[in-house]
């Protein structure tokens, strides 16, 4: 086991865009941060940007393949901090056009690897005797429906189903268990992935799609990975030690 006095933070779907991002900042706070992710190539060059930060490759909807990580976690770490589950996948279509294997991947990825990683989480803590803190990187999506996001918004919502549930199981032990609901992370692969099909929905340009959502919010700007951040440092923190089972809006007013 590493000897060392920094808290242990997982981060997974930390290897590419807000995952990284969040995994890179926490570093420089000073916690000792491990990874996981399925995407080896971005694991990779996680490693080369930081080759402090331990990378696992894991599947993490497969049950064996999170037991496996969490082994290799106790055994070169120990006890775990924090959990930030910010794993997610979103496929939009229609209702009459989504399939049933793209609605499954969406409830897949988004919730069943959130318990899965939550539930390993807890055990660690629970038996290290941690008062640590779980926070799911959830969204809008979860707090309102959205269309043509019928897999990602039932995922999401559900993810507040478990958030609250979880903070409840676990309250007698002090982990905290927490929601980050973002708002259009615009700059962020997902979105950008997606924008072809929001074009298509909204029957605009592709080079509009970030406008158009831009103008739904108050303040008037998308969601920042750094504005994630910010809650994200405040809620893993025990400055936060009153806050569990809570649901924080990122979303610039556009969802109150």
């Amino acid at each position: 086991m590493q000897k060392t006095d920094k808290k242990n933070i997982i981060i997974a779907g930390g290897a590419k865009s807000l995952g990284k991002y969040l995994a890179l900042k926490l570093y420089n706070d000073n916690y000792n941060i491990i990874v996981l992710d399925n995407d080896e190539k971005s694991l990779e060059l996680l490693k080369k940007e930081s080759p402090d930060i331990k990378q696992i490759k894991v599947n993490l909807i497969d049950e064996q393949s999170v037991l496996s990580a969490f082994a290799i976690i106790e055994k070169e770490f120990g006890s775990i901090y924090a959990l930030v589950y910010n794993a997610g996948y979103a496929n939009s279509n229609k209702i009459t056009d989504f399939t049933y294997d793209e609605f499954m991947k969406c409830i897949n990825v988004n919730l069943v690897g959130y318990f899965l990683l939550a539930r390993e989480t807890a055990k660690n803590m629970i038996k290290n005797n941690i008062q640590g803190s779980i926070i799911e990187i959830n969204s809008k999506s979860g707090c309102v429906g959205s269309m043509f996001n019928a897999g990602y918004s039932a995922a999401k919502f559900g993810g507040v189903g478990l958030t609250q549930s979880l903070a409840l199981d676990l309250a007698k032990h002090n982990i905290r268990v927490n929601a980050l609901m973002l708002g259009n992370l615009l700059n962020s692969q997902m979105f950008e992935s997606l924008i072809p099909a929001y074009a298509k929905k909204l029957n605009i340009a592709e080079n509009k799609v970030k406008d158009y959502y831009i103008a739904k919010v108050p303040l008037k700007r998308g969601c920042e990975f750094e504005d994630v951040y910010n809650v994200l440092s405040f809620y893993i923190s025990e400055k936060a030690s009153y806050c569990t089972g809570q649901s924080i809006k990122i979303t610039g007013g556009q969802v109150m």
